[in-house]
């Protein structure tokens, strides 16, 4: 009988990302998709917190897939049905997603908390003996004191639901800062869990991108929903699809396959991956939804105002996060686009009523591009720097 350990990474192609992987990835276009939904019909700030916590779960059940990837081989049978549960898994999650706070609560927490335990569960049972399954246990024994708090949210109406599941949010995320520690049992430190650096830069480039490619589908959608092309709506469908170049531009020149170096110790990438791209992404679902809502709103609102600058703000602190924790620098650029996105955004509340919307939409386009170019400059600096060396 072939041993189970054979489930394991090979050591020469470890970096690789499988077919699998990809395919998996597939469920979270409409993940994506149905969190900017949310957004867009609850635009309030329970709306928003609601979206924040939607997409905290939805985000956290990729991440440990991702990271449990890292060490399994994705060519082996097993490893590939265990993609296609997870991804069944994923998809009742994200069906679940508009009705989260409503008659849906019992499906999404069903759906998020099946893939927390079963992919440890299926961890432990392929490495038993090894260090990693005893990560893993410990891991579960965390999702599972979450799941406590994901469980008993679904008893309770909306309002405190969303504060019992923020409180669910804290447990997840708090556990690999803590170690997965649990006092009289152990803990699994993160100089215990041997990790591939480029294979998680690979995997979280290519969730980024699939962020991005929503906008697409919002920008589409909102165009043949006007039914008439008009000059004006040109220029905002250009300026929309500016904006997403910039962000692109931006987090390649950052984050690219060309970015090399760095600390590349597991507890630096769980900050850089983790957290980090969690922001990002976060913030590349709001430019979306910012891009729809202004190609489908003919005037300002101060809830429209609020998103266009939240999702560059949001992206700008997981880009400080990411250079803080795999170069440990933080970039001035990026306060300095910070506080001037902030001014633009209490400059368009201000005057939500005079403000044409493309004004704001070219301010912060500004901003972004200027910044994509710094990034860009700075990094042909490096390089250049590197090869002279």
């Amino acid at each position: 009988m072939r041993s189970i350990q054979s489930l394991a990474r090979g050591t020469r192609h470890r970096s690789e990302v499988g077919p699998v992987e990809l395919f998996f990835d597939l469920v979270y276009v409409f993940a994506i998709i149905q969190l900017s939904h949310l957004l867009i019909h609850h635009l309030s700030w329970e709306g928003a917190a609601q979206t924040v916590v939607v997409f905290a779960a939805v985000w956290w059940g990729w991440n440990y897939t991702a990271w449990a990837m890292n060490w399994l081989d994705p060519s082996r049978t097993p490893v590939q049905l265990l993609s296609a549960v997870l991804m069944v898994a994923a998809l009742g999650m994200s069906i679940a997603i508009p009705e989260a706070f409503g008659d849906g609560a019992w499906l999404f927490v069903a759906c998020y908390l099946f893939m927390g335990v079963l992919r440890p569960v299926f961890m432990m049972t392929a490495f038993r003996g090894q260090q990693l399954a005893a990560n893993y246990k410990m891991l579960l024994l965390w999702t599972l004191m979450a799941g406590v708090f994901w469980v008993a949210g679904c008893f309770l109406d909306p309002e405190l639901r969303l504060v019992v599941w923020a409180l669910a949010v804290v447990v997840d995320y708090a556990a690999p800062m803590v170690e997965f520690r649990v006092p009289g049992l152990g803990a699994a430190p993160m100089r215990l869990w041997d990790t591939d650096a480029e294979h998680l830069a690979e995997r979280n480039r290519l969730v980024f991108i699939i962020a991005l490619g929503e906008s697409i589908l919002l920008m589409g959608g909102a165009i043949v929903a006007e039914g008439v092309l008009t000059p004006a709506l040109v220029v905002s469908l250009l300026v929309g699809f500016a904006s997403l170049f910039v962000l692109w531009w931006n987090y390649f020149a950052l984050a690219g396959p060309e970015t090399r170096g760095g600390d590349g110790s597991t507890a630096a990438l769980r900050h850089a991956y983790a957290y980090a791209h969690a922001l990002m992404v976060l913030g590349a679902i709001l430019v979306a939804v910012s891009i729809e809502l202004r190609l489908s709103h003919e005037h300002l609102t101060p809830a429209v105002v609020l998103v266009t600058v939240a999702g560059p703000l949001v992206y700008l602190a997981g880009n400080l996060l990411f250079l803080r924790s795999r170069f440990g620098r933080l970039a001035r650029s990026r306060f300095i686009a910070a506080g001037t996105l902030v001014a633009i955004g209490i400059a368009g509340v201000v005057a939500v009523d005079a403000m044409p919307t493309i004004v704001l939409s070219l301010a912060v386009l500004a901003v972004t591009a200027t910044l994509a170019a710094i990034t860009a400059f700075g990094r042909s600096k490096r390089d250049a720097a590197q090869v002279q060396a």
